[in-house]
């Protein structure tokens, strides 16, 4: 059984009814502390999961036996991943400044957010599951920011792994409340999929301000340089390939979906960075909000249909 995977799925629930458009104005900040779930949960014996439960019900459904709890607390492997967490993340103040500021400039643009309680637990590598913010509840696996190069994770693909460092931990918090931030509007064709990606990726932006565009994307500085390289001639295939107006959702995985690459059926595949569809979403976007005087909370609203006609989006060869 992967650990609190009931648990996920309760909250993943608790996602889908909870999401709002924020509006915006100006807040002030608060402080941040993190509940340190990850350092309070093993080595336990029954009466100490029982005061766990207490201080957590949320992190335990009544329909998981207390039997499973105790014997995860005192698993000698999850104990191991544990140790290595601790290594790492001997303390959070960094990471919790780094929070405390993200929740400050969201506030500063979306007033009606409230800064989540935070909770570091270990989620025995279940890389889906990273970070999960629900409405009032921020939780963080810290088991998957170890590092890139760490031998837990030498079985996952490097595509994958460049991003389980601590650099990318506050980027991920920053996704995923982007993700909750606004319901996905429009016809579910490749270019309204690019510009609903793209309204994502442009308040991801508009949270973390001074984080490089590469980071935010998920993609190595190369990677980065390849797609700017090439933005005509990406958007020239997708233009005269008729992909823009298309239902096919095979599009999604060769472009929106992860991947090692991005399938273009060309020599050049291997050269290319997965998710370039989300990239060219983004610079619609950007050109949208470039050349309309609209606020955050208008561009979430505005249909893709709208958007892209009135972004007047033309890469330059």
């Amino acid at each position: 059984m992967r650990q609190f995977i009931v648990v996920i799925s309760v909250l993943m629930l608790i996602i889908s009814c909870k999401r709002e458009v924020f509006l915006e104005s100006n807040t002030v900040k608060e402080d941040v502390k993190a509940d340190r779930f990850d350092q309070l949960f093993y080595n336990k014996s029954n009466d100490e999961i029982q005061e766990l439960k207490k201080l957590y019900p949320f992190l335990f459904p009544n329909q998981v036996p207390d039997s499973v709890w105790v014997n995860k607390s005192n698993n000698p492997e999850e104990i191991t991943l544990q140790r290595e967490v601790q290594k790492v993340f001997t303390d959070f103040k960094s990471e919790e400044d780094q929070l405390g500021t993200l929740f400050k400039t969201i506030k500063s643009k979306f007033p009606n957010f409230k800064s989540p309680r935070i909770i570091t637990l270990i989620s025995d590598i279940d890389y889906e599951s990273k970070v999960i913010y629900a409405d009032s509840l921020l939780l963080i696996s810290l088991d998957m920011y170890l590092g890139k190069d760490h031998e837990i994770y030498k079985e996952f693909p490097s595509y994958l792994s460049y991003r389980y460092e601590k650099t990318n931990l506050i980027v991920d918090v920053a996704h995923a409340i982007a993700d909750n931030s606004f319901h996905e509007s429009g016809r579910n064709n490749f270019l309204n999929q690019m510009i609903n990606q793209g309204k994502k990726m442009s308040l991801v932006n508009s949270f973390l301000p001074q984080t490089v565009s590469a980071l935010k994307m998920g993609y190595t500085p190369e990677q980065m340089q390849w797609v700017e390289d090439n933005e005509f001639s990406i958007w020239q295939y997708f233009m005269e390939n008729q992909m823009l107006y298309s239902y096919d959702i095979d599009l999604l995985h060769r472009f929106i979906f992860e991947a090692p690459f991005s399938k273009f059926y060309l020599e050049s595949d291997q050269e290319s960075p997965g998710r370039i569809g989300v990239w060219i979403g983004w610079k619609i976007v950007e050109s949208y909000l470039k050349n309309n005087e609209v606020s955050l909370d208008e561009m979430i609203k505005i249909s893709p249909e709208e958007l892209f006609e009135k972004s007047k989006y033309k890469p330059k060869k």
